[in-house]
C-alpha cells in the first residue's frame, strides 16, 4: 500500500503513538494516507479509535514481527 508519509513510532509507550499520528496527519491534505509503526501493543485499540473519531479511515493493520503497521487515509 502506499503512504504519503511514514511515521516510526516504535519504542513509544501510550499515548505517543498516538499524539504522534495526530501531529503527522495535520501535515497530510484529505485523502493522503499515513502509514504508521508501533510496537505499542495499546495501539490496535488506540489507533483505531482515535482514527474514527478523528474522521480518518483505517485501511489496514498488519502485524509483523512485533511491529504493528497501520495505514489510516486521512479524511
Amino acid at each position: 500500500m502506499n503512504a504519503t508519509k511514514v511515521l516510526d513510532a516504535k519504542g513509544l509507550a501510550c499515548p505517543m503513538p498516538v499524539v504522534r499520528a495526530k501531529k503527522a496527519m495535520d501535515e497530510l491534505q484529505s485523502g493522503q494516507v499515513l502509514e504508521v509503526h508501533t510496537t505499542d501493543k495499546g495501539a490496535k485499540n488506540d489507533l483505531p479509535a482515535w482514527a474514527k473519531a478523528s474522521g480518518h479511515t483505517m485501511l489496514d493493520i498488519k502485524e509483523d514481527n512485533g511491529v504493528l503497521m497501520f495505514w489510516i487515509q486521512k479524511g
